[in-house]
């Protein structure tokens, strides 16, 4: 079953799957919400829940989903699957890179911060408390100078929290920076903090993000690995 909540202005479309999700739920539920969030919006941002209740699809839903996805391929400007089914989320990371929107996968317990992640503008910095010496700084979008200085007083904060540094660096959805002053704060922010972690591991999907890493690793004291996207939760191991 397939249930549609929208918020105010109605171009992020909140989809709860419980139980068996068959094609008609697509059919008669989440295909009209987007086509009619697509009437009123240029694209969408859709959230989409399956919780403890959720069963999987027929095969009639798998159709009607991979059909959703060819007919509306940019209607989408970013999607949130919240999931703890192991076989959904490999699924979606393993697709994730050929998707023409930022697809991003979080656990049941981090649905809120889901959320956040639809609301605010791509380009930003997010950065995470992992628990233990551990620290996700996250790029998204073309970032603006301000969103690096902000990421630098956070990260500083969470520093001071804890005894040792580890650095999760995810760069699957970086992708430039707004202007010269922005590539000189980002700049600024690695050259105050190169000395602070052990181990840092970067997570991406692309060839020069290899590089970057290869890169960092001349000029750091810290061990560096690189993780392919799928490999995300690896890197968190790795780390901890």
């Amino acid at each position: 079953m397939i249930t549609i909540d929208r918020n105010v202005d109605g171009s992020l479309i909140d989809v709860r799957m419980s139980d068996k999700v068959v094609s008609a739920d697509y059919e008669n539920t989440l295909i009209p919400a987007i086509e009619t969030a697509l009437s009123e919006h240029d694209s969408v941002r859709m959230l989409v829940i399956a919780g403890e209740d959720f069963e999987g699809f027929d095969l009639g839903a798998a159709w009607a989903d991979t059909k959703l996805g060819l007919s509306h391929w940019k209607g989408f400007d970013r999607i949130a699957v919240v999931t703890d089914a192991g076989w959904m989320r490999n699924s979606i990371r393993l697709a994730a890179p050929v998707l023409p929107c930022p697809v991003q996968v979080f656990s049941v317990a981090d649905c809120e911060e889901a959320r956040r992640w639809l609301r605010e503008s791509l380009g930003t910095v997010h950065v995470i408390d992992l628990g233990g010496p551990c620290v996700e700084v996250r790029l998204l979008g073309d970032v603006y100078p301000d969103a690096f200085r902000q990421a630098a007083d956070d990260l500083d904060a969470r520093i001071r929290e804890r005894e040792g540094f580890r650095l999760l660096l995810d760069l699957t959805e970086f992708t430039g920076w707004q202007g010269v002053s922005a590539m000189a704060a980002h700049f600024s922010l690695v050259r105050e903090h190169a000395s602070l972690p052990d181990r840092v591991a970067v997570v991406g999907n692309k060839a020069w993000q290899h590089m970057a890493q290869r890169l960092m690793g001349r000029f750091l004291n810290a061990e560096t690995r690189f993780f392919d996207q799928a490999d995300a939760n690896a890197a968190k191991d790795w780390l901890a």
